[in-house]
């Protein structure tokens, strides 16, 4: 299961308890776009948006969900939890249940064990005195920090496991019951008799129409890619992805997108780690490209590579699957491509890695499909 943290405040906290939801908005834009090819918003906001959309896409039925409460006057920020996903991914939802910030992209959760107290972001990120080496701190929320900008973050599973215990160790009991809300005096989540009844909205994102617009006119569409794959990898709705992976919903034990890997602006854009058998794990990074095969993004594999095996490894011991996924060309330009070969065996010979997989898509069918290259 994915651990997903969403950053509230004060207001935000106390609706997202009170009608057991998660969600993230972009200041008051609206998706224009949602199963339509046209948008009249400029492409850095659909851009955004889609980013956003992505982030839910990657949410699992069953994840776990915790809130970071921003720090507001004296008061620092803190975690809470924890809560569950009660379905995939987001819901459009333009409806504000009378918090101040817009926040369309929705999950429904439900608790799993919901404690009264949160954690101080200086107990979950700064203390360190029970840590043995910096590859056991919580990165993902460290490179959250030094970015901003994430509404909905994931962690992976060392680092949830690390939170939740932090979280139950302020605890002297768990709350009972389904209706929860914030008290901001105590900084508490306190149980209620109240229930606020929130009915689920049926829109649910679909970027597909989008995509091919862009595909068809060579306009950057890599955010709209990372999308489709993080709400449909593993599903089984997309049988071949699925199946140059080997992934179902019974082996994906963890999924994320624009995963960071540094202190710079490095970032995965998919990864995942799937189940093997009892003892084994192999965790896959994924780098897409909306455009041809071009030889550096072997260098962007390597640094991402080299950080799984210093920061992910240690914690979580897995074989490393590397995988390249770009745009089917129309004309193959055979010495170019004889080179980009190379050089991926080349990072093969180098890496203590499983053979790197590399995968081309094109439109058919109205889908999208996938196809493994053998470069062997």
């Amino acid at each position: 299961m994915t651990t997903h943290v969403f950053i509230v405040d004060d207001n935000t906290f106390k609706y997202h308890l009170e009608y057991m939801f998660a969600g993230t908005g972009y200041k008051n834009v609206k998706v224009d776009f949602n199963g339509k090819e046209s948008s009249k918003l400029n492409p850095n906001a659909e851009k955004t948006l889609v980013a956003m959309m992505a982030d839910g896409s990657r949410i699992r039925k069953g994840d776990y969900i915790i809130f970071y409460l921003q720090a507001k006057d004296k008061h620092e920020g803190k975690f809470y939890g924890i809560f569950k996903a009660k379905h995939d991914g987001y819901f459009l939802d333009d409806s504000n249940l009378g918090q101040k910030k817009y926040l369309p992209f929705r999950l429904k959760i439900e608790p799993y064990k919901v404690f009264e107290n949160g954690i101080t972001e200086w107990e979950a990120l700064d203390e360190i005195k029970h840590i043995q080496s910096p590859c056991q701190m919580l990165w993902s929320l460290i490179y959250r920090k030094l970015k901003g900008n994430r509404g909905n973050t994931m962690i992976t599973i060392y680092e949830a496991e690390r939170l939740f215990n932090l979280i139950r160790g302020k605890q002297e009991k768990i709350l009972t019951g389904n209706n929860f809300s914030f008290d901001s005096k105590s900084r508490k989540i306190v149980s209620t008799n109240s229930y606020d009844d929130y009915k689920i909205s049926q829109m649910m994102p679909n970027v597909l129409p989008r995509l091919f617009f862009k595909y068809n006119k060579n306009n950057a569409f890599e955010t709209h890619l990372q999308m489709y794959i993080a709400q449909n990898i593993g599903t089984g709705k997309n049988i071949s992805l699925d199946s140059i992976y080997n992934v179902s919903q019974d082996n994906i034990e963890w999924l994320g997108n624009e995963v960071s890997c540094g202190v710079g602006m490095r970032r995965m854009d998919i990864v995942f780690s799937k189940i093997i058998d009892e003892t084994e794990r192999m965790v896959v990074p994924i780098e897409l490209k909306d455009e041809y095969f071009k030889n550096e993004i072997i260098e962007q594999i390597e640094r991402y590579i080299d950080w799984l095996e210093q920061y992910y490894i240690p914690n979580r011991p897995s074989q490393i699957q590397p995988s390249i996924i770009c745009k089917k060309p129309r004309r193959r330009n055979e010495a170019k491509f004889e080179e980009f070969i190379n050089s991926i065996k080349s990072l093969n010979s180098r890496k203590n890695i499983k053979p790197l997989i590399y995968v081309e898509f094109e439109i058919e069918n109205n889908d999208l499909k996938f196809e493994a290259v053998n470069y062997q």
